[in-house]
Parts: structure tokens; C-alpha cells; sequence
């Protein structure tokens, strides 16, 4: 492995111009691609093998041409000044704003309040809904800005008036300023860490080319694929903050070699034969992770995986090419300024940098110095702590909050409360029943045993009468819980329900089905539940596997897979406290708490696992090099923190970067995802690796090292340490060379 990249190294820099040539043709074409691409219809929410799904499909199936997934917008009416909605006064400026609201030209129907019965109890608030013939994607601008004024002309009229459903939803995709703010902060680290504006300025814009071409073409595929706006907005999030990453290490072993004297072309090879190796191998665990969501079985996770693993693997292909062939047009414009201008001491460089034997202390020389000295107590605090803040874990609650979680100012947040206070909590998410009467005998006769016997299940509120299709033989009517949509007696009610299905079914002669979105999101968290664990073997599994072929050795994979289990349990410890429990809150902009999004856990799980290994790989692989070089492990701990430390802290503070930039988002899961995986950078950089590893790696010694004989003659050697690169470093630089340097 070291040897084939230190060729497309030592390759990429003397062809520098055709590479840099052929990168560029890339992104013009996906950019051309992404650019004249038709515009996405986006796929609706599916989540193949649950109940709620396979009732919603028999809906679709069994009432054609009804628009099942057809965009809505409840609109809500409340009366001023406690006046009642059926004043002559307030229903005539009602009546009139749905007849505005039914004029628009996607609108397939409106509902008559009055007729239909949707005024609250005491006469304060009423709704209508209006349905549009296609789903919130296909609605046009002329759509939303029909809505949005007929809106405003209600208001006019003196009525309060609020909007929520998907018919509200805006649908843009990412800002930009999450983004822009992590790029910034990456930048300040990057000019600290390496002093010099163009070595900070080269992992950014081969990290901007990479997510470039990222979002170019997964914007050219959502059209065929139906892509979420979420997909390239993890792209964007994770193929920045690695495209950054996996620079910086080039980058940064790059000047190393070049403070040992080494030519620049020699340099570039070494770097990308060394560091490139770790980053190869850092790319695929993360690649592995984020590839393993597919096998949890649910489509959008799928898709943001996948896409989030190409922006990873055009990552990992940007360091290993474009970079070197970057440090071939600037090879000392890389280097910090002592080391521009100090040309006396070169041929002392060249013979080998600091004497054999002699230590260069720094930052990370001391830290590891001082926890080789304390392993134990240093040990026993880390993991103390990491245990306090996975503590909360045991708390979890997994739902899928809605409008109830948006800000107090918009109007979907509004739209909820008036409702909820005119009609009840459970108002907002009712459940959806559909009967399968096709083999009984009286299709309407059993429709009603099984809305009777339903609506006498302690904490339903309200039955709605059932609507049967055109043939007959299929019914659907609403249920309204007396609890919110995402309580746990919500769910309590919907398993309540089905597990008294055989009893009525059998009494009606007909089958039934629950559904509609509560019950949907209900269903999605225990499928994730249950795919947690699975999903947790697989990827951890192999990942276990690829590290006993990097580090050949037993223990220091399970350590890894240990220490990211402490890292992982801790950040979703700390996504618990503030976005379920609510304690602080405020400080990021989280209005309401409630149960975590369901999908959170897992793709936390696959993200920070990969991320996890990153550092892994980048620390390790240091001190692997120096024991395999005859280092004695405490001696090889020093080397790896002397070498790495400085960068990957500087690493970890640019990931936090990209990732906090995110919290900012409105999308409630890039709030969360944002946040989750900040913390968890923050945990695994700088207390799991930073102190877990280097303490136990002291406490085991060459155990650490150990690998079984009849295991080590099976396993492939990738000599990601770049063994097979030690050679004699050439005393002089050729004259082309020396003219290169002076560039």
C-alpha cells in the first residue's frame, strides 16, 4: 500500500498539470450535469415492512386518483377578542378566505368547516384543510404565494389565522451560512496550525473542489433517484470536514519530510505514501459506516448514507492526487516561514533532521509524557466521565417531532398550538384506521363493529365517520387520541389498538390497518430500535477486521471499538439532555423538547464510528511506525503524540467547525445531527483519543502490539506504516530540483 502511493505520489506531483487539468474537467462536467439537471421531485417518506406503510399503500391502491400523498394545508381560524367563529361576522370573513384559498389552480378541494363540522366546542377556533392534487414538492411558486396571501387577506379581515401541514414546508435546500461558518473557523485553525497562508489554504480549496463535484452530482442524480434536500446537505457536512482533514495530514507530513532536508518531489512521495495510507484506510471505515445504513432497510437513510460515502471517497481521492500535485506548483510556499528562510542548516536537515535519539518536545510530547506517567487515574477519570454523560442514554425516547418542535414565530408552530388548545392535544396527530372489508359479508356493517370498538379504547377522543371507495369493500375514518402526537400514551394507544385486533377483527368479519403519520413515526422508531443493534455488529465487525489488518494486533482494534462505544453513548447522552430534557436549550435555539428524532441514533452511530476511526488511524499509524522502527512502545506513544497530536487536535477543532455550523440550521435533524456529532468529535479527539488511547496502550506495553503467529501469516500486510519506503536520504537535491525549491 505505502510503496503504490508513494508512485502515485512522487506521479501526481511531476504530472502536476494534467492532474490538476483532469480534476478540473471533472467538475466542469458533473457542474454541467448538476446545473441542467430537471429539477427533483422529491420521493415521499416510505419505510418498507411497518404496518402504517403497507396501510397507506392498500389507501393509495384501493381509492385511485384520490391523492393520497397529495400535498395539505390546515388552516386555522380563531376569533378575536373571545368572540366565536360562528358570528355572522367572523364566518362570512371565513367562508370568503376558503374560497380564496380554493381558487388556486393546484388545489384539489377545501373543506367546509361549518358543514364538516370542524369548529371547536366553544365556538373559538375553527380549521379547513385544503388539498392539493400533488405532493409538497410539485407545488409551484404561484401555489405557495396563493397560499401565503390568502393568508394575509384572512388577517386583514380580523381573524387570527395560522397554517401548518407539508403544504408549508419550505422547500429549499442548504443555506450556505453552516457552511461558510465552518469553512471560516477551519481557516483560523488551519493559518495557527501551520503559520503559513497557503498551506492553510490548500486544504480548503481542494476540500471546496471535492464537495464541489459532491453536490454537482448529487444534484445531476436526484431527479432519476428522487434524492432528499437532507442528502446533499450531509454530503456537504461530511465531505468537507474530511476533505479538510485528509489534506491537513498530507499536508502536514509533507513539511515534516521537508524539515528532514528531503527533496520536494521526495517529500510530496513520502507523505502521500505515509499519510496518504492512513487516510485511505480512515476513508474506508468511514466509508463502511455510512454504506452499512442501507442495511437498516429505510430508503431516505439509505440515500444519505451513500451520498454522504461518495463525498467521502472524492475526499480521499483529492488528498491522494490533487494535493500532491498542488504541492508540486507550491513546494515551499507550503512551508512556515522559519523553515523558508533558514537555508543555512539544510544539508544537517538532509542527513536526518534531530539526531537519533533526541526528542523534539512540544504540546504532545508532554501530554503524553504526563498520562504515560499516570496510565491508570487518567484512565479511570476519562472513562468516569464519558460513563456521567452517557447516563442520560438510559432515558431515550425516539419519535419524530413536528410542528410542535418549530419556533414559536412561524406559523406551523402557531397553527399547532391553536389547535391544540381549541380541539385538544391529540387533535394534532390523529390516527388513520383503514378496513379491508373486501371478503366480508356487509362491508358497511363491519366497518362500523370495528370503528365502535375502537372508539371505546380508553384514550380515544373522537371517531370520525368512516368513507368508503367507489367499489365498497374498503373504509377509512379518523381516531383522535386524548394525548399529544408524540407522548408515550399516544403510542401506548396505538399498540393498545393492535394488539385487540384479533378480538375485532373476528367480530367484524374485515381486517383492519393503523396509519397516518403519528402511527407512522411510531412504527419508524421501533424499525430503528431493532435495526440499532444489527446495524451496530456489521459495522463495527468490519471495521474490526480492517484494523487487525492495519495495526496487526488484537487488542488495539477492540480498544478502538471500545472507545468509540464510550465516545458514541456520551454524545447521545448529551443530544438527551438538551433536546429531550431541555437544559440548555436555549442557547441553540431549541424551542420545544421532546422525544429525538428517530433516525438520529443510527446515523450518529454510523457517522461518528467512522470519524472515530479517522483519529484512530491518523494517532496509531504514528506510533505503529515508530515501534515497527525499533521504538519501545512507551517510546513509540511519544512519537505518535510528537508527530500527530498538534494536527489532530487542529483536525477534531475543524470537524466541531463544520459540524456546529449546522445547529444553526431550521431543519429540526440537522439541528440534532449537528449537534450530536460536534460533541461526539469533541469526546472521541479529545478524551478518547487524546487520553483513553495513549493510557492504555502505557498500561498494556508490547501486549499491545501482539498478534498471534498462525494470524499473522494469514493476514495481508499493507504496510500502511511505510516500512518499505526507509532509505537512504540523498545527499544533494539535482539541479532541477534546487531550482523547484527557490520557486
Amino acid at each position: 500500500m505505502a510503496a503504490f502511493l508513494y508512485r502515485m505520489g512522487r506521479l501526481a506531483f511531476r504530472r502536476r498539470w494534467t492532474v490538476a487539468l483532469v480534476w478540473a474537467a471533472v467538475l466542469a462536467a458533473v457542474g454541467l450535469a448538476g446545473m441542467t439537471a430537471p429539477e427533483a421531485e422529491e420521493e415521499p417518506f416510505s419505510m418498507p415492512g411497518i404496518e402504517s406503510q403497507e396501510a397507506f399503500e392498500l389507501m393509495e391502491d384501493r381509492f385511485p386518483g384520490a391523492a393520497a400523498d397529495g400535498a395539505t394545508a390546515r388552516v386555522v381560524f380563531v376569533a378575536p377578542n373571545g368572540e366565536k367563529v360562528t358570528a355572522t361576522e367572523n364566518k362570512e370573513a371565513v367562508e370568503a378566505a376558503i374560497a380564496e384559498l380554493g381558487d388556486g389552480t393546484q388545489v384539489a378541494s377545501t373543506v367546509d368547516p361549518y358543514e364538516s363540522g370542524a369548529v371547536s366546542e366553544d365556538g373559538s377556533t375553527a380549521y379547513t384543510t385544503v388539498t392539493y392534487k400533488v405532493d409538497a414538492a410539485g407545488l409551484t411558486d404561484a401555489s405557495r404565494s396563493h397560499l401565503d396571501e390568502s393568508l394575509e387577506h384572512a388577517r386583514d379581515l380580523g381573524l387570527t389565522v395560522e397554517a401548518g401541514g407539508d403544504a408549508m414546508e419550505d422547500m429549499g435546500g442548504p443555506s450556505g451560512t453552516a457552511e461558510a461558518i465552518g469553512i471560516s473557523v477551519a481557516a483560523v485553525v488551519l493559518l495557527i496550525t501551520f503559520g503559513s497562508l497557503a498551506a492553510a489554504g490548500l486544504p480548503l480549496l481542494t476540500a471546496l473542489i471535492g464537495v464541489g463535484i459532491s453536490l454537482f452530482a448529487i444534484t445531476a442524480l436526484a431527479g432519476p433517484l428522487g434524492l432528499a434536500d437532507t442528502t446533499s446537505t450531509v454530503a456537504i457536512m461530511l465531505g468537507l470536514a474530511v476533505g479538510i482533514d485528509y489534506a491537513l495530514f498530507v499536508v502536514s507530513r509533507y513539511r515534516e519530510e521537508r524539515a528532514k532536508g528531503r527533496t520536494p518531489e521526495e517529500a510530496v512521495a513520502l507523505a502521500t505514501g505515509t499519510a496518504g495510507s492512513a487516510v485511505v484506510f480512515a476513508g474506508l471505515t468511514v466509508v463502511i459506516a455510512l454504506a452499512g445504513l442501507s442495511v437498516v432497510g429505510i430508503p431516505m437513510l439509505t440515500e444519505m448514507g451513500l451520498g454522504a460515502a461518495g463525498a467521502v471517497v472524492v475526499g480521499v481521492l483529492i488528498a491522494l492526487t490533487l494535493v500532491p500535485a498542488f504541492l508540486g506548483f507550491w513546494p515551499n510556499a507550503i512551508l512556515d516561514r522559519k523553515d523558508r528562510k533558514d537555508r543555512k542548516d539544510r544539508k544537517a536537515r538532509r542527513a536526518g533532521g534531530t539526531p537519533r535519539g533526541t526528542r523534539k518536545v512540544n504540546g504532545g510530547t508532554r501530554w503524553a509524557s504526563f498520562v504515560l506517567r499516570r496510565p491508570l487515574p487518567v484512565l479511570l477519570a476519562a472513562v468516569a466521565g464519558l460513563g456521567a454523560l452517557a447516563l442520560p442514554m438510559t432515558d431515550l425516547q425516539l419519535g419524530m417531532p413536528g410542528d410542535e418542535a418549530k419556533s414559536t414565530e412561524t406559523t406551523q408552530r402557531r397553527a399547532y398550538d391553536a389547535l391544540a388548545e381549541g380541539f385538544g392535544p391529540g387533535f394534532n396527530g390523529p390516527l388513520t384506521v383503514v378496513v379491508d372489508a373486501k371478503d366480508a359479508d356487509d362491508p358497511k356493517a363491519a366497518a362500523e363493529t370495528v370503528s365502535e370498538r375502537v372508539g371505546g379504547t380508553e384514550g380515544v377522543v373522537s371517531v370520525s365517520p368512516a368513507q368508503f371507495n367507489e367499489s365498497g369493500d374498503t373504509a377509512v375514518f379518523s381516531v383522535v387520541p386524548a394525548t399529544a402526537p408524540t407522548d408515550q400514551e399516544t403510542k401506548d394507544l396505538v399498540n393498545t389498538i393492535r394488539d385487540d385486533r384479533p378480538g375485532i377483527e373476528s367480530e367484524a368479519g374485515a381486517s383492519f390497518e393503523v396509519t397516518g403519520t403519528t402511527a407512522m413515526n411510531i412504527d419508524v422508531s421501533e424499525k430503528v430500535q431493532s435495526a440499532l443493534v444489527p446495524y451496530l455488529l456489521v459495522v463495527v465487525g468490519l471495521a474490526v477486521i480492517l484494523l487487525l489488518v492495519v495495526f496487526r494486533s488484537i487488542l488495539i482494534p477492540l480498544k478502538a471499538a471500545a472507545g468509540f462505544l464510550l465516545s458514541v453513548l456520551a454524545s447521545l447522552g448529551a443530544v438527551v439532555v438538551v433536546f429531550q430534557q431541555g437544559h440548555g436549550a436555549d442557547l441553540l435555539g431549541v424551542e420545544t423538547t421532546g422525544p429525538i428524532m428517530s433516525l438520529m441514533p443510527i446515523f450518529l452511530v454510523g457517522i461518528v464510528f467512522g470519524l472515530a476511526m479517522d483519529y484512530e488511524v491518523f494517532l496509531v499509524s504514528r506510533m505503529r511506525e515508530a515501534y515497527v522502527h525499533g521504538e519501545r512502545p512507551a517510546q513509540a506513544v511519544t512519537s505518535g503524540f510528537q508527530h500527530s497530536a498538534r494536527v489532530v487536535v487542529a483536525a477534531a477543532l475543524i470537524m466541531i467547525a463544520v459540524f456546529s455550523g449546522f445547529i444553526g440550521d431550521s431543519d429540526a435533524m440537522i439541528k440534532m445531527i449537528g449537534f450530536g456529532l460536534a460533541s461526539a468529535v469533541l469526546l472521541d479527539a479529545f478524551v478518547v483519543r487524546m487520553a483513553i488511547v495513549p493510557a492504555v496502550l502505557a498500561l498494556l506495553g508490547e501486549r499491545a502490539w501482539w498478534l498471534p503467529k498462525w494470524l499473522d501469516r494469514i493476514l495481508p500486510r499493507v504496510d500502511v506504516e511505510g516500512e518499505a519506503l526507509t532509505r537512504p536520504t540523498e545527499p544533494e537535491a539535482e539541479p532541477a530540483e534546487r531550482d523547484l525549491a527557490r520557486a
